[in-house]
This record gives structure tokens, sequence and C-alpha cells, in this order.
């Protein structure tokens, strides 16, 4: 009857029909069934009774034919007719469903019944069972540690994945056990799970190279699920300092949409080490996301993030980043750091610095406090964006300080006493920053110069200088250059160098030497004669040309150097100018006599002054010897009748210097057949000394005569004012550095006694041991001559013979 009615009826009241009933199923549609049941149920197990929850009839249900559409999934479940009970038609997995690891998963379903047709809406809440373990990405990792590696250094490690969430997906990590390495757990902002490797001891490679190590992943289910990895850590003995980066944690703000190419920061690791040691290579660590790999890209040489996706503050706020630099040593270190990347709107507008005023230069000398410049700062952003802070680059280094006048304005002052020896110009960075995110900033440089003043002295490189100068230098030669520093500028750097006077012998240091004003070159004024003058101590003044001038001063030692400029003098045998030396001694003389003696000085000194003595020409080289060294000519055998009566020698001293000076002298020798034996030596005293010093008497030289001279008056007077005594003999006048000679004098068969030569050097070794050698006719023949021996200050003493000589004799028997 329906049926006929609705045939029957108007097209219009089917049509308010038709939308009516519409609107009736879709206000059941809208009504939803929701169930919870836990995955990996079996199949057939009952989920629920459709038919009572739904208010149907099970018989309806068969009868109207009612079917499960599942939206957007296979057919996991099914409705058993007869009963009208949800069955589990296939084994459900939460994970396969949800792929995104989100708390709640739905199944969203919907039963359909037909004539009429009906439609309900069913949600079927899948819950998740612990059933997957944790699972490591790697089951093995490698790790090369070096051993110079410090305690507390950590290491990336593979973190470990569970399909499960919530309380079933991973809750901590274990480690096997170890005296070297323990684990750091961290929780990243999406509350998974991370590890670091943390090395707790040192390691020592000769003692333990290889750590193997087991890392457990334990997820938070009951009963709980594990995962394990190996950990093999290789300590290397080589390239032990690792990249560092001066913070652990970088925190950078970037705008959204930048384009791609947009530098977000600058990485700058360092590494102790060199060469290849030192090369890095930055790189992400697994704790990146793909997703902002994708998003960022890291170049790997120069550390530099940049953007190279679009970036969608609405998406995502913020990313973190892990980033590790490796170096290229053969056992490469890593040093490890977390940048965090902020999302921000634009902030556009750039702070804007300006100098109000400014002093581009002060003195050295300011006073703390001083105002160097006004500067003013604004921004035309608002809010935080607006609000600028105005800083200086590196404030630490610089003796300048900002302080805030009024609100926009800041006054530059002196903050430390200034010195332009030490910096002379200033380039002050002024960094203005706004308080927006991310901050935009500006700078600006000014540039302070600082005057000098004279405060600096100046300074010689040494306090004392010595100087060797050669005598017999040409006057006016340069000896040496002394220079002094003034670290001050212009007229306070100019230095007058000038030698402070001093009188040696009423002589100024003006006369003997000369210094340059300008440039400090000191000249030797005259010729410098060693044997006169050895050294000279003076002191030169520097002076500077500022106001106030400041000095100071240095002492210097001239010391003369020996040159060898004196040829050797010979003063035994001694003979005219140009004349032989002419010797006598008997043909039966020994081996080994005692012919003559040469005996040469030398004014210079040292190595210049030390003669020897050669045997320049002779007639018979196998009967005479000449010592280099004392000068003594000795025969080397006795005559015989061969040889020739006169025997002619030429003896050549030279000293040592360079190049060598020398002197010669030639002796003729005779030979006779007999002569005279000579008596016994007398020691008588006298009552005057005789120089020793032979240098001092040729220096001297008239002045030593005149002094003789006068103390032989003195004797004579005194010996006429004595008591006369018997027998007393007349001294004969001195000659000959008071050597008595009477060469005039010879024995009956008219041969000499002795020669100059012998009396002469025997004169000298006496001398030089205190005593005067005399040489006096016996008492009271007159024949011949005796040597007295005379030590100074002392009385007569006996003679080798038991005849005793004297001077006491009777002067009437020289007569």
């Amino acid at each position: 009857m329906i049926t006929m009615a609705l045939n029957c009826a108007p097209v219009r009241t089917r049509s308010l029909l038709a939308v009516f009933t519409f609107v009736a199923l879709w206000g059941c549609a809208l009504s939803i069934t929701r169930y919870s049941i836990p995955e990996e149920m079996e199949e057939g197990s009952f989920v629920a009774n459709l038919a009572t929850d739904l208010g149907l009839d099970v018989r309806s249900m068969l009868e109207r034919n009612a079917k499960l559409d599942v939206i957007h999934s296979k057919y996991y479940l099914d409705i058993n007719k007869d009963t009208g009970e949800l069955i589990i038609r296939e084994k459900i997995d939460r994970e396969s469903i949800c792929m995104t690891k989100t708390t709640s998963c739905f199944l969203k379903m919907d039963v359909i019944l037909s004539n009429p047709v009906r439609i309900f809406n069913i949600e079927l809440e899948i819950l998740d069972i612990n059933d997957n373990a944790p699972v490591f990405r790697r089951k093995t990792m490698h790790l090369d540690v070096s051993e110079a590696t410090p305690p507390g250094e950590r290491f990336s490690l593979t973190n470990a994945v569970d399909a499960d969430v919530g309380a079933n997906s991973v809750k901590t990590y274990y480690l096997s056990e170890s005296n070297y390495f323990s684990i750091n757990i961290q929780t990243g902002s999406d509350g998974s799970k991370y590890v670091d490797l943390v090395l707790s001891g040192k390691l020592d490679r000769e003692e333990h190279s290889v750590h193997n190590l087991i890392l457990t992943a334990v997820d938070g289910g009951v009963p709980p699920r594990s995962g394990t990895a190996s950990i093999i850590i290789n300590v290397l003995d080589i390239n032990d300092n690792a990249p560092t980066f001066s913070q652990s944690v970088f925190a950078v703000n970037v705008s959204e949409n930048s384009p791609v190419g947009t530098v977000v920061m600058t990485l700058n690791a360092t590494d102790l080490d060199g060469g290849t040691n030192a090369e890095l290579i930055y790189s992400y660590t697994l704790y990146t996301s793909e997703k902002t790999q994708e998003l960022f890209s890291l170049d790997p040489n120069s550390g530099e993030i940049r953007v190279k996706g679009v970036i969608d503050y609405e998406e995502s706020q913020s990313f973190e980043m892990h980033i590790q630099a490796q170096d290229r040593g053969t056992n490469s270190l890593s040093g490890h750091c977390k940048v965090m990347v902020y999302v921000t709107d634009l902030n556009d507008n750039y702070p804007e610095v300006t100098i109000k005023s400014l002093k581009r230069s002060v003195a050295e000398d300011v006073s703390v406090g001083t105002l160097i410049a006004v500067v003013s700062v604004s921004d035309r952003d608002s809010g935080d964006n607006g609000k600028v802070d105005l800083t200086l680059d590196q404030q630490e280094a610089l003796p300048f300080l900002l302080n805030k006048s009024s609100e926009g304005y800041f006054e530059l002052l002196v903050s430390k006493p200034l010195d332009r020896e030490v910096q002379g110009k200033y380039d002050i960075k002024l960094i203005v920053k706004d308080r927006g995110s991310p901050a935009l900033y500006e700078n600006e440089t000014i540039t302070v110069d600082i005057l000098d003043v004279n405060d600096n002295a100046p300074m010689f490189s040494q306090s004392f200088y010595t100087i060797h100068v050669v005598e017999n230098n040409p006057p006016g030669a340069l000896l040496t250059s002394l220079s002094a520093h003034d670290p001050d500028l212009n007229e306070n750097q100019y230095l007058v160098y000038f030698i402070m006077e001093k009188e040696i012998v009423n002589m100024s240091m003006s006369m003997l030497f000369s210094i340059n004003p300008e440039n400090g070159d000191l000249y030797g004024l005259k010729t410098f004669d060693y044997e006169r003058e050895k050294k000279f101590l003076f002191h030169i003044e520097a002076r500077d040309s500022g106001v106030p001038p400041l000095s100071s001063n240095v002492t210097v030692h001239i010391v003369i150097l020996d040159q060898n400029d004196n040829t050797p003098l010979i003063v035994s045998p001694w003979r005219g100018h140009g004349s032989v030396v002419e010797e006598v001694i008997p043909r039966s003389t020994e081996k080994g006599h005692l012919v003559a003696k040469v005996v040469a000085i030398d004014a210079d000194s040292e190595q210049n002054a030390r003669v020897t003595y050669q045997l320049l020409q002779i007639s018979d080289s196998t009967l005479f010897s000449l010592d280099q060294y004392n000068g003594e000519i000795r025969t080397t055998r006795m005559f015989s009748y061969r040889d020739p009566r006169q025997q002619r020698l030429v003896v050549i001293a030279k000293d040592n210097g360079q190049p060598a000076l020398s002197a010669t002298v030639t002796i003729k020798i005779s030979t006779v057949e007999h002569a005279m034996t000579f008596l016994e030596t007398t020691e008588l005293p006298l009552e005057y000394e005789v120089f020793t010093n032979l240098n001092l008497y040729l220096v001297i030289g008239l002045g030593a005569v005149s002094f003789l001279l006068l103390i032989t008056i003195l004797v004579i007077i005194v010996l006429k004012c004595q008591k006369p005594k018997p027998k007393a003999i007349k001294m004969p006048p001195a000659n000959r550095n008071s050597l008595i000679s009477q060469r005039s004098s010879t024995i009956a068969d008219s041969t000499l006694i002795s020669s100059d030569a012998y009396w002469y050097s025997l004169f000298l070794a006496e001398t030089r041991k205190g005593k005067v050698v005399v040489r006096q006719p016996i008492i009271p023949k007159g024949a011949g001559y005796f040597v007295s021996s005379i030590p100074r200050s002392i009385g007569p003493s006996e003679t080798t013979d038991s005849r005793a000589s004297t001077l006491e004799e009777p002067r009437r028997e020289l007569r």
C-alpha cells in the first residue's frame, strides 16, 4: 500500500520523502561506534557483538545482507551473519597499519545494511603490544680511539629502534662491564633515546689495544625485550689530538622561506695537530634526522651550513643537528657538537649606528675616563626587534669602554692607560645588534691615532762595550758603531751621541776619540801604541730631542792589541853599529864549551816578543851548535889540526810575530894554542842596586843613565868619607852597564882570557838573579882577571879558593 501510495503521489511529494529518508540515514551514519583491541589477535577471535551494539536483529542482518566495508585498509575483520558478531579475519599488525610512531592507531570501517540502506560507522582502535624487540641499525660498531684521548670524551653510537610505541619502545641501554668506557643516555626532542659512549679511563694501547663491548637496548614492555650490538674499539697510537669546537651546543636562527643557498652558520673546529691530522671533514652523525639533512647542507671542508630546501615555520619550528668534525689523520679523531636551528619570522630592518662626535687622535698620556666619541643607535623595527644593544668587538683587548649616557646614546671612554709604543692606532669596531629573532646587527669602525709623548729614554743594546783596536791604527779610523734605540717618534726619537769628558794624564778623551753625534760611529783620533797605552775606559751618552730630553749612557772599554812592530834588539854580544864581534878561544877547548851567548830583546809582548835564534851562516856546521831558545853557542867537538884558525858565524834573532821581524849579528871566532886559566871568583858587596828590567832601561833611556851616574857619584863620596884602610883598591869607572872589563890586559903569553860574549851573557844571567858581575884584575900580580858575583845587600863571601879577594887593596898598587 505504501508503494502504491508513493506511485500515486505527486512528484513533489515523492521528492520531499526522498530528502527526509536521506537525512534520516545520514543522521544514523553520523553516530560512530568505537572498539579497542590489542594487535596480533588470533583469527576468528571475538571482537564485539554488532547486532546487540547496533540494536539490530540477527535475522535482519542476514536478510538485509549486512557487509563490512574497511576504509583504506585490508579486510582484517568480518561479520558472522549467523551470530551478528564482529570477528578477526586476519591477524592485525599495528606497525603495518600505522607506520608513523603515533600513540593512537585506528582502523575505520562501515557496516552497510540494504533494504533499506543503512550505514553504521565503526572505529577500531588497535592497541600496541610489546611484540617487537629493539634492533640496532648496525650489529657491529667499530670505533678507533687514540690512546691520547682524554677521559670524558664522547663517541656517537648507532641507536636502537623499536617499532613499538609508548612504554613498549626503547627505554634504556646497558653496556657490558668495562674499566675504560661507560655510556650516557640522552633523550631527543621526540622522546627517542640516544646513547653516547664515554671514555671514563685513560687508555694505554701498549697495555690493551682492543676493547670488545656489548651494548644492550631494553624496551619498557612487560616482559621487556632487548637487542644487542657489538662495539669493537681499536686504540690508536698516533694523531693524539681530536678536533674540538668552541662550544658543544650552537644556537642559530633562520628565517622561514630563506632562499636556497642561504648560509646558516659556519662551524670552525680546531685541531692541535698539524698537516693532514689537522685537516677536518665535517659530517652529520646518525643522530641527525633524514628530514633535517634534506633541508640543510653541510660543506665537508669549510663546515658551512646552508639552506637547501624549503623551510616552513608552521611545519617545524626547530631543527637539531648532530655534527662531527673528523680529521684526515691515519687514525682519524672526531669532535662533536650540536647545532640548534630555530625558525622565526623575518626581522627585516637592520639597526643603525651614527657617530655624532669623534676625537681621531689623542695623546698617549691622557687620563682614564677621557671622552673619545659620542655614538647614537636606532632601529626602525618595533618591539624586541627595535631594541638594540651596542658593544665593542674584542672589548677585553681594547683600552676603551662604552657608557650609556641616555636612551639611544653612548659615550666611548678611555678605560686603561694608553701606550703608543705598545699600539699606535686602534681600529674600534662598534657592533649594534637588535633583540629580534634572529637578531640583526650592523657595525661601524672608527680609527683613533695615539700621539707620541717623550716617555721613553734611549736604550743601548748592551750596558758595557769592549772594543779591541790593533795598535798603529790610522788616525780617524772607525772603531765601532754604538747605536741606541728610542721607541718614541719624531723628535722624541732623534738621538744625539757624545763622549762624556774624562781626563787621562792631562789629556781629554775628546782628543783621543770622536763620535758621530748622529749615528754613534766611534773613531780613533790618534795612532795608538800598545807599548805606551793598553786600554781606555770612558762613557758615551745618548740623548733624545724631546722636551724634556731623556738620556742614558753606556761604558766603553777600548783594549789596544799588540802588533809585531818592534824588531828584536841584540844586546849581547855588544858591538858597534855594523861591526863584527870577535871572540878568541883556545884550540884545546873541550866539546860543549860555551863560546858566546847571543841575547836579544823585543819591546813587543807575548808571542811578538818571543825570540828564537838560528845560525844563518856558519863556516863549519860540525864545529858549533846554537841553542835556539837561550842563544848559547857551544862547540860540538874538539878542534883538529885541519880546522882553520878563524871561524865566521852569522846568528839571526827572530821574533814569533806575523810577519816575523829579525836582527843578525856576525861573530868571528879565532883560536889560539894556549889560554890562561881563570882564578877563583870572589863575591864582593856593592853599595848600590842595579836595574834588572832591561825593558824599562830601554824605555826611560837617558833618565836611567842619569840615575846610575848619580848613584855612582854618591858611592864615590861615601868611600872617600870613610876611614882609609890598608890595601884599598880604587874602583875603576863603570861602563857598559857596570861591567868592569879590561880587554887590553893580557897574560904573559899575550892570550886573551875571555870574550865579550861570555862576560856579557854571564852579566845578564847574574843580574837577573839580583847580582852584579864585576870583571877586575887579581891582586897583587895584576896579570889576570877574576869574576865577582855580588849579591845585593849582603856582605863579602869567601871564594872557592883559600885565597880571598877584596876591593880594599891600596890604591897605589893599581897605579
